[in-house]
Order: structure tokens, then sequence, then C-alpha cells
């Protein structure tokens, strides 16, 4: 293996390092057709790299590769597996900076918060490579003593993989390691706005031994017209969505033809409760984490805020201070906090439900509009007064626009947080332990940030409840949702 270290470079000199063709069967190819499609950097809206626009056929050679692999990935042994994923951790490591700047330049995200992204995808190749060893069974007498239960694990077989452009690195590991690590073989699709980190992802597989066919991606703009053949197809066995709701629902009545597993991870809409105890200092801070990580472009950022009637002003003042010291600009330069958002579209509906919202009698503390300069801003933003039947209470922001309401007392609290079809997270502010463990067992979301903004881990369950999705992402959950179980009985002799 040949180990490039990660040695200062510019923009251009990493991308020309990008590969820009499809992955299918340890092979780089064009399109079918040669068809090609842009990916541009949302600071400038300039076009960055041109690569392969799949089409059905290039969909259905992925499959085919992933198929043909996949008996005798499941037969590699389990530690083989492991090495496998940790040798990429490791280099990844070395390469941190690196990939660091490259999801930087195609997605926006300020330079720091692209690096603490490396950190965290990183950590699912070295946890899912630990825990490929660990795929466990179990054997025992019936209860009758008429013969023995034996409880195996298996592969579910070849795996689509559906990844968004908010998280171009982490969400392409948090799906392929758990898959790789149980023995499943992938096709990855990673968004059209976002695709140069995952093929240099993969391009990092390659390197550190991972055999042809058991990864391969294709990059297309036609999603739904390459996807559907892939998902109905009889040879797939399991699904997994990062994305909309809307989209996801129609994935999964798609995949109910050949009753593939899913797993769902969706939209949100994530409550964050400020309590009149709370420690405000503590509070604000998380709020900024919460709500202004990665631009706003999460799908766990804080998108309500719930904040209790004796004090609100002073949280809003406190974090109106914060947010009006923002540095504003493309990520790449040192000390920018806010980038772009991800394109026009985004721009115009941050703004849309800013908009709204003050129709129906907001109050507009700081921001509330386009910036006017190169590439696809938008200024953060703080709303108070939001009332009720307002867009913003139901549509995910996914954008720099802190919206704040107030409440009276915990019960009102708890109805705001769960009045919402999702159910992905929420955030608790509290310094009443008794009440922290009341809003753990009252509020509807599938985790909890309890005093803090930050809850995401390679080592726990990531996922939502309702119309949040299906299934866990991390964790010891992580790994089963790869995994079939067989029962054997064998007589007694």
């Amino acid at each position: 293996m040949t180990v490039v270290t990660d040695a200062p470079t510019n923009e251009s000199e990493l991308l020309a390092r990008v590969p820009g063709q499809l992955y299918i069967n340890g092979q780089w190819v064009a399109a079918t057709g040669g068809r090609t499609l842009d990916v541009t950097d949302p600071a400038t809206g300039r076009v960055i790299k041109t690569i392969a626009d799949a089409s059905v056929a290039d969909g259905a050679a992925a499959l085919d590769a992933a198929d043909a692999a996949q008996a005798g990935w499941a037969a590699t042994p389990a530690r083989v597996r492991g090495e496998i994923l940790r040798r990429a951790f490791d280099l990844l490591q070395e390469r941190k900076h690196e990939f660091a700047l490259l999801m930087t330049i195609e997605m926006g995200k300020p330079l720091p918060e692209a690096l603490g992204e490396v950190a965290y995808g990183g950590e699912f190749l070295r946890w899912f490579s630990e825990e490929a060893v660990r795929i466990s069974g179990r054997y025992g007498a019936n209860p009758e003593g008429t013969g023995r239960m034996i409880v195996t694990q298996h592969p579910v077989g070849p795996c689509f993989l559906i990844t968004p452009w908010n998280f171009p690195l982490a969400m392409a590991t948090r799906k392929i390691a758990p898959a790789l690590a149980a023995g499943c073989t992938v096709v990855v699709k990673p968004a059209a706005l976002t695709p140069l980190t995952t093929l240099h992802f993969v391009a990092l597989l390659e390197e550190v031994g991972l055999p042809a066919g058991v990864v391969n991606v294709i990059t297309t703009s036609q999603s739904g017209a390459v996807s559907e053949p892939i998902i109905t197809d009889p040879r797939l066995r399991k699904l997994s969505f990062t994305g909309s709701t809307a989209v996801g629902k129609s994935l999964i009545k798609l995949s109910a033809e050949n009753v593939l597993r899913t797993s769902m991870e969706l939209g949100g809409n994530a409550p964050f409760v400020v309590f009149a105890d709370a420690d405000l200092d503590q509070a604000v801070d998380g709020a900024i984490i919460a709500k202004f990580r990665n631009i706003g472009q999460a799908c766990t950022a804080a998108n309500r805020f719930i904040v209790h009637e004796s004090v609100v002003a002073e949280f809003t003042r406190r974090i109106t201070e914060k947010v009006a010291a923002f540095q504003i600009g493309r990520g790449t330069e040192t000390g920018i906090t806010i980038g772009p958002l991800i394109d026009g579209k985004a721009v115009a509906k941050a703004n849309s439900l800013v908009q709204d919202a003050l129709t129906r009698g907001a109050t507009l503390i700081t921001g509330g509009a386009a910036i006017e300069r190169e590439g696809s801003f938008y200024a953060p933003t703080v709303l108070t007064d939001i009332q009720p039947g307002s867009d913003i209470l139901r549509d995910e922001i996914f954008g720099p626009v802190l919206a704040i309401s107030t409440f009276t007392d915990e019960a009102d609290a708890v109805r705001l947080a769960n009045d919402t079809e999702f159910g992905l997270i929420s955030y608790v502010y509290t310094t009443d332990l008794a009440r922290g463990q009341r809003m753990i067992d009252t509020l509807q979301t599938g985790m909890m940030g309890l005093n803090t903004g930050v809850v995401s881990n390679a080592a726990a369950p990531f996922g939502g409840v309702k119309q949040s999705g299906l299934g866990r992402e991390g964790g010891l959950e992580g790994i089963q949702e790869y995994l079939s179980t067989k029962y054997t009985l064998t007589p007694v002799p």
C-alpha cells in the first residue's frame, strides 16, 4: 500500500486527485453514453469538477458487481473485514486535512467543522472494525429438553445506500462501515450536490485493500430513475436512506415489493426546551451548537426554541449577542463561522419561512434576509414571538434561523415539543434532575440532549420515532441492521 501523507495542498491539486468516474467492480469507469454532471462550490456558484452521471444501466452494473462479490465477502473472516476498516480509519486520520478541505469546497461548511466531521465520520470505521468480530449468536436446550437451539447471525446480502449532501463523509461511513463489518456488499449513491467526498473516500478504501465489487459507487443526476430498478431488483436485500421524509415514504413503498430490510433516517423538527431553572450560559452555548452547526443544515438541528416566559428575554439577548458576532464567508477562510447554504433553493426556503413567521406576528431581532454576495448565503437570524400556525413550526428549516416561542409550565412545554409528526431528537435544559428524567420519559423523540447541544456518537444508536424514520445507525444496534437471524433446531441424539 502506498501511503500519501496529508501534506498541505491547494484546491486545484486536491480536486484533480479526486476521481471523477463511477466505481464499479473495482474499476473506475465512465458513465454509459459519456454523460456528466457538474459539481459546484456553494460559496461561489462556480463549477469545481465535472464527473460521471450514471444511467440505469450503470446502476444495474453496480448491483451486478455487489451481487457477484456477496458470497466471497460474507465468507471473509470477520477479523479480515475489521482490519480493512481499521486501516481505512488510520489512513483517513493521516489525510484528515485533505478530506476536510474537500468537504468545505463542495458543501460549504467552515473548515473547523469539516475537520470535526472527519473525526466523527472516522469513528464509524473504528467502531465497526471492532464490532465485526463481535457478531454472535446463542446455543441452548429448548424448554422441552428434546433438542438444542442454535441462533446465528448472517449478513442480509447486497445493500443500496443512499446518502445526503449535508454530511458527505460521515453519512457514507455511517452506512458503509456497518454493512462491510456485517459481511454485506453495497452500492452507494451519494447526493449529486456533494459526491466528491464519497468518491475520494472509496478511493481510500481501494487503497487499503478492499476487494473488487464489495463497494460500488454511482453518482447521478437521475436519482429516481437510477434507484428504482436497483430497489426493485430481487437480488437487493437492504435499503438504507438518509434524507427527507417525503422521499423516504416513497422509497418505503417501493421497497415493499420485495419486502426489503429498510433503514430510514428522515426529517426532524427538534424542540430545544429551556426551563426557568436552566443554566442560561450553558443553554445559550448549547443553542449555538444545536442550531448553527453545519449552517443549520442538519436533521438534528434545533428547529423550535421553546423557552420559559420568565427567561426568554435574557435568553434572547444572550443568543443574539453571539449570533451578531458570527463571521460569514467561504468556509476555507480563517475565522469563518457561517458558510453558504447548499444552493439558491435553500436560501429561498429559509427566507420563505422567515417571511411567513413575520407576517403572522413574529418579531425580527437580527438577520432575516439573503446576503447580497457571490454564492448562496443567508444571514444568521433570530426571531421571537413565533405564533401558532407559523410554517416555521412545522417545516424543517435547514438554515441559520433561530425561532423562539414561549411556554408557561412543564405540561405546556411537553405539549409544544411533541406537537409535530417528527421525532428525531430533542434538547432540554434544566438543573432539576427529576424534571430531566420526566422529559426522557415524555418527549417523543428517538434521541435527547439533556443539557448538551450535541449527541451524535459512533458508539450510540442514532435514529428517530414517528415520521423521523426506522432503524438505528451506530452503536451496538447499528450492525444489527445488516444482519439476519437464523434459528436452527437439532434433536437430542
